[in-house]
């Protein structure tokens, strides 16, 4: 009985851990919905704040160019005016002008003129264009300060005569960076277009300089922005949001929302719904406990032990119940007036019992009165004769049974000798002495069986009507091959009435050319010439994005 009451609570309790299962599924998913959107826009503020960066850049090169000193290269003139310039900017050390060799003519900290940088690939490319050109980690020649080169084409008129250069500081990058805080185990990152750290909050002495992990290379480059969930390379489980590089966007940034601090507060609730759940349950079986025995169990047993009593001989023993524990007391109140009316019916019994008994002993002295009374006229009567006896007996019995059923089947792929076979069955393909079959053995997909028996039922057909196998003399060479995951099929007819190129592409022409799925890369030709039609085909093996599973 208490088993029973347990499952009974435990199913009243079911629905409850259902709707608890269910939104802790709903609130996950829209949480991960809602976390992949904050990830992605901070990745678009981090890299609007860089697109600012490098405007402000671009803005200053573009004003340094049009100060006369610099157009002219004056050295003399163009040291102070840089210097006098680079002073009051944090972000970078150094500005530079280059002759179109990329020597240097002036720069802000006084450096030999003369010293060589074209060899920089930022510098070849902006004597190439007249747009900013970003170039990528660099380490300084002179000062060996981590920097992100900058240059800018100088011009006079419509000529480049030189280059305007500069370098944001990486350190300077990084306190910016720093200076927009992070969420609790978030992370930003920005990356020139090769994937090497140009900043990274948080832990950028660990990270600053190296390369992102090549399995996310591939993010660098990406079509669009968007998310993905990682782990990153301090081990933190994140959900990141990234902006590729791109005409708009010449370095790479990504921002990221560690998928524990995000998902805490449901799992705190989850946690907290399950526990009182569990609380609940467990009172729910303790209450279930209580009232089964304070109002099921113990009126029931005390009802059995009644009767228990009154089996061992207490004719006296009652339930005493009536109008007590409810509908049980209805029952001890029915037990009592049975165990009342068997008392009464035994007492009555017993009366009849004792009056049969008086009965029985009045009927025996009675009978053996009388028998007394017949032996004696016997003895009298028959004196010389005795009685005689008879006995008899018979018997009956049947017997029945029963029986089982089972069925089953099977299916698979075919070979590709088997498939063409079984096309050219109903064609005479019999006939072996006028086709040829030529190949190795090539396990067809379901997808190919189909479409390659309706390409050769259609040459086939043909082939009878029009081609060769019209013609006593004409055969048919079939020959395929199998290389590099692709099918070669090749169908030739030979010493065939004269073809002729068809005017218009026909019903049969279109269901060769389509009746490959586009997903096996499907390529066919079609040669018209005079001694017979020979048709090329190929196609993969297995169908794209199958191969992969396919040697696995």
């Amino acid at each position: 009985m208490k088993k029973r009451l347990v499952a009974v609570a435990l199913t009243a309790l079911t629905p409850a851990f259902g709707m608890l299962a269910y939104n802790e599924i709903a609130a996950r998913s829209e949480r991960n919905a809602e976390v992949h959107r904050q990830a992605a826009q901070m990745s678009r503020q981090a890299a609007s704040e860089v697109g600012s960066v490098i405007e402000g850049v671009k803005g200053l090169l573009i004003a340094i160019a049009a100060i006369p000193s610099i157009t002219e290269r004056d050295p003399s003139a163009c040291n102070v005016v840089l210097k006098s310039v680079a002073a009051k900017l944090a972000p970078v050390r150094n500005i530079l002008v280059l002759d179109k060799t990329g020597k240097l003519v002036c720069d802000s900290m006084g450096w030999e003129a003369g010293m060589k940088f074209g060899d920089r690939e930022y510098v070849q490319r902006a004597l190439k264009t007249d747009g900013l050109v970003v170039g990528e980690y660099t380490v300084a020649r002179v000062s060996n300060m981590r920097i992100l080169p900058m240059a800018l084409a100088l011009k006079v008129g419509s000529e480049t005569v030189g280059v305007v250069a500069t370098g944001v500081r990486l350190e300077w990058l990084e306190e910016r960076i720093q200076e927009r805080g992070l969420l609790t185990g978030g992370s930003v990152t920005i990356a020139d277009r090769k994937g090497v750290i140009l900043a990274r909050n948080p832990d950028p002495e660990k990270f600053v300089g190296t390369t992102i992990p090549q399995q996310y290379q591939p993010l660098l480059s990406a079509e669009n922005p968007g998310t993905i969930e990682l782990i990153s390379q301090d081990g933190t489980k994140r959900i990141m949001g990234y902006t590729p590089v791109s005409a708009a966007n010449p370095l790479y940034v990504s921002a990221g929302l560690s998928e524990a601090v995000a998902f805490a507060p449901i799992n705190r609730a989850s946690l907290t719904g399950l526990v009182m759940m569990v609380i609940g349950a467990a009172l729910a079986l303790c209450a279930a406990v209580f009232v089964g025995n304070r109002f099921i169990l113990n009126p029931i047993n005390h009802i059995v032990a009644v009767l228990e009593r009154w089996r061992d001989g207490e004719i006296a023993a009652r339930t005493r119940m009536q109008g007590q524990h409810g509908e049980l007391g209805q029952v001890g109140a029915s037990v009592d007036g049975l165990l009342d009316e068997l008392e009464a019916r035994r007492c009555e019994s017993a009366r009849a019992e004792e009056q049969r008994k008086l009965m029985a002993k009045e009927l025996s002295h009675r009978v053996k009165n009388t028998m007394a009374v017949v032996q004696a006229i016997a003895r009298q009567t028959f004196r010389n004769r005795s009685d005689e006896n008879a006995v008899f007996a018979e018997r009956v019995g049947a017997l029945a049974g029963a029986y089982d059923v089972l069925l089953s089947d099977d299916w698979k792929a075919a070979d590709l000798r088997e498939v063409v076979e079984r096309a050219l069955r109903p064609h005479g393909g019999g006939r072996s002495n006028r086709i040829t079959l030529s190949g190795p053995n090539c396990l067809l997909v379901p997808e190919t069986v189909t479409a390659l028996s309706l390409v050769v039922h259609e040459l086939a057909t043909n082939a009878l009507k029009y081609g060769s196998l019209s013609e006593p003399n004409g055969r048919l060479e079939i020959r395929w091959s199998l290389s590099e995951g692709r099918v070669a099929f090749h169908w030739e007819e030979w010493d065939g009435p004269a073809v002729v190129t068809p005017g218009s592409e026909g019903f049969g022409s279109k269901l060769i050319r389509r009746a490959f799925p586009a997903t096996f890369e499907p390529r066919s030709e079609s040669d018209f010439a005079g001694d017979g039609l020979k048709f090329h085909l190929s196609f993969r093996s297995f169908a794209s994005g199958a191969d992969a599973d396919q040697a696995a």
